[in-house]
This record gives structure tokens, sequence and C-alpha cells, in this order.
């Protein structure tokens, strides 16, 4: 017997919280006579339960899956309940939820039904009801499914503003232990389909303005931290080449959630929330201050600093490039100083035009001095009290960050933050939309 739509949510939207690849991008999409539309300031005005903001209906096409990966609440060994939304009823609520304001776009995925290529028609059938029937302009995300055929590929993409493709783990050996049936190549061949597609409708774009968008927010994918024995240096690797060859707009790293038994996965361990936001900081480091992989860690140092924060950890060990003088240097290595971003350093960069800059002028620049008064001078000057001494500076940045009230700390994970209260009814849909609406 079919579930009513209301039960179907509340299964598939808490199966789709584990996946973390579904921050909106910025992207730039209306018209006048459209429903929807996403603007370049973001469309994130609520709370997942990993502290992003979003307003995305995060929601799984399905939650069987012919796949049996042993990290995967959805494997087809575990016993949970199966159910399944038609294209119809995922459309019609995505759009009864859009019009009551609790959402500015979907977020799809699903698991694997019967093969990689009905579902990926599935997801189609979703987002072509959306685009074409319902003329919904909202931000979409969408989820390839591994060895799904190229041409499904393309199709959605064409129908979505972002596409992942979830690597899912860091290396093919972690692959083969915990998803066989996920190799590698059925993951980074649609990456280059969707790289090459990518590229030849810029090329299609500058001819031709009006020429069909294929995924005009990029590709992102997603990685599960700790469930395998991959360094950090292994995975900062990994996402640097996953930038360079495939150029995603973003590589996740999703914190190992203990969902089922397994003797291949570790067991009576912290969610790895610490080391999960280390790497995301690692990883803007990569994407926008000019670091590489192997800057930040090395075959001999390969794991992060869990008391600092990778530039912290990077200025400490190559001190012999400080101090610097921040009225002297470039850009470049103005951002590699530990409390000075992209923002700042274009800032100084101005400033010092003027004349020269003391510390008092940084403050007022918003300058994080408790982090880089340690690694610059000003004419000269290092800040009243600093020594630049390895063991000074280690424990005073160590105090810092253990007085901020960060909660990153092993700590439980919190529940992903549902649409409606467990007391309240789903939106009926509206007049119009079919016997199916909810």
């Amino acid at each position: 017997m079919s579930l009513p739509t209301q039960e179907k949510l509340q299964i598939l939207s808490d199966s789709a919280k584990y996946d973390v690849a579904c921050t909106s991008s910025g992207l730039d999409r209306g018209g006048e006579g459209k429903l929807g539309n996403t603007v370049a300031s973001g469309i994130c005005h609520s709370f997942a339960a990993d502290g992003r903001c979003i307003s995305l209906l995060k929601v799984l096409l399905s939650n069987s899956c012919v796949y049996d990966c042993k990290y995967c609440m959805n494997r087809r060994s575990n016993d949970v309940p199966r159910v399944t939304f038609t294209p119809r009823e995922l459309a019609e609520l995505t759009i009864a939820f859009y019009r009551r304001n609790y959402i500015e776009g979907l977020f799809l995925s699903s698991g694997v039904l019967r093969n990689p290529d009905y579902t990926m028609e599935q997801m189609c059938s979703v987002l072509q009801l959306l685009r074409e029937e319902y003329r919904f302009r909202g931000y979409i995300h969408a989820k390839t499914i591994p060895g799904a055929s190229p041409e499904l590929v393309t199709r959605l993409g064409s129908l979505a503003d972002r596409i992942s493709v979830n690597l899912e783990l860091p290396s093919e050996a972690s692959l083969q232990l915990l998803a066989p049936d996920k190799p590698k190549r059925s993951i980074l061949r649609p990456m280059g389909l969707i790289r090459d597609q990518i590229e030849g409708n810029r090329t299609d774009l500058a001819v031709y303005r009006h020429a069909p968008q294929f995924a005009p927010a990029g590709q992102s994918t997603q990685m599960i931290i700790g469930a395998t024995p991959d360094s950090d240096f292994q995975i900062m690797r990994l996402a640097e080449s996953l930038y360079k060859k495939y150029t995603l707009k973003r590589v996740f790293y999703s914190a190992y959630i203990p969902v089922g038994g397994s003797d291949l996965l570790p067991a009576d361990q912290p969610v790895p929330l610490l080391r999960e936001h280390r790497l995301y900081q690692a990883d803007f480091l990569l994407r926008y201050y000019g670091f590489s992989a192997g800057e930040i860690l090395s075959e001999q140092s390969p794991g992060l600093d869990p008391l600092l924060d990778p530039k912290c950890h990077w200025a400490l060990r190559n001190l012999h490039c400080f101090p610097i003088e921040i009225n002297r240097a470039d850009l470049e290595t103005l951002l590699r100083i530990p409390g000075i971003g992209p923002t700042g350093a274009r800032k100084i960069v101005t400033a010092r035009k003027s004349g020269a800059l003391r510390f008092e002028d940084l403050r007022k620049m918003r300058i994080v001095l408790r982090r880089a008064a340690y690694f610059i001078t000003c004419s000269g000057k290092y800040m009243p009290g600093i020594r630049f001494e390895h063991d000074f500076i280690y424990h005073n940045l160590v105090a810092d960050t253990s007085r901020q009230p960060s909660g990153l700390s092993f700590a439980p994970i919190p529940e992903q933050l549902t649409l409606f209260s467990p007391q309240a009814p789903v939106p009926a849909a509206l007049p119009g939309f079919g016997k199916e609406a909810v």
C-alpha cells in the first residue's frame, strides 16, 4: 500500500541529511513571467543541521538502492522503510513548498532504483516537470548516479543549475573496500563529461547569448571523512587534483556518521566534526589563497593540527618566511599571513598608498591582529609585547583558539532542520496541481 505523501517526505528528507553537497552558489537565474528566481547574493535563508544557511528542499527521490555501500544508511542490506516519490509527486511538492515561501530551490538525490539509467530518467522527469510545465526558475542542484549513461548526464545538466558527482571516499582502495558497486572510473568519467560540456557551453554562450545553459553553477563533489584511514594529506592532494583537472566549484567534506554496523568501519569513535572543519579551512587556502596541498601538509606531516587552523599551522612550520613588513609586501605575500584574508589584503595595498600603516590602522581595517600580530612588522617594528619565538607564538595562538566558543569539539550530531513541525501538516497543493498533489 502506498504511503501518504507526508510520511514519504519525512522518510526521504531524513535520508537525505547525510549529503552535505547542497549549498547554494549565488547563481543569477530569473525572468519575468516565470516562477521563482535566484540572485547573485545567494538564496540561503535557513540553516541545515551542519550549520550551512540554505533554503532548498533537500530530499531523495527514493531511498531504495541496489548498492550495498557499507557507510550508507540506504544500502540494500539495511533494514529501513523503503519509499519512492513519483516524478509528479515530487515536482508538485516542491512547488507547494515554494509557493508558501518555505524554500527557494531543490536539492535532489536518490538511491539507485533498478539501475543507474532508470534512476536518472526519473530524476530528469522531476526536473523537466519543474522547468517546463511549472515554469520553475529557482535554483536546482541534482546529484548524478554513478554509472548512468552520458546522454542522461547531459540531460540532467541541461535542467539543473549545479550537478554533483560524489566521489564518496578519498581513494580507490577505500571505494573497493566499502563501496564495491562504485568503481572509481564510474565517478571520474561523468566528471570529465560534465567539465567538457560546461566548457563547450561557455563557448556557445560567447557566440550566442541565448544558447541553452548547461549546469551554469558548475559541478561539485563530496568526500566522507573518517570512515577510512586516508590521511588529511591524501584528501587535500586529491581535492587539489579535482579542482585542477575537473574545474570543480566545490569539494565538500562530510564527517562520517555511524549509521550501521560493519567490521570494515571504525567503531566507538566520535564524529570527526573538528577534522571536517579543518579540512574546509585548508580547502579555502587551496581555492582563495594560492596554497598548494604540498605546502599545507606533507608525507612527513600528513595531519592537520586540531588546535590550530591550517594557515597558522603552515606559518609556524615556515617561520623563516616571517616576519613580513606590512608596508612593503605584495598582495600574494599578504595572503600568506594568518589573520589576513583577501579583503583585508586588498585594503592594506590600497591604504598604504596614502602613508605607512601602523597597528592601529590595521585594527581599524578589521585585520585579525590576535593572529596576524605574531607574523608582521609595521615600519620595521613588532607589536608591543610580541616575541618572535616559536613556543611563544604557538602557546598564545592555542590559548586564543581555546577561548573561542566555536562549538567544534566532538559533539553529538544535531537533528536536521525540518521544514515543518511534527504536528504541522504538509502544505496542500494549490488548485490545478492534479489529484496526486499533497
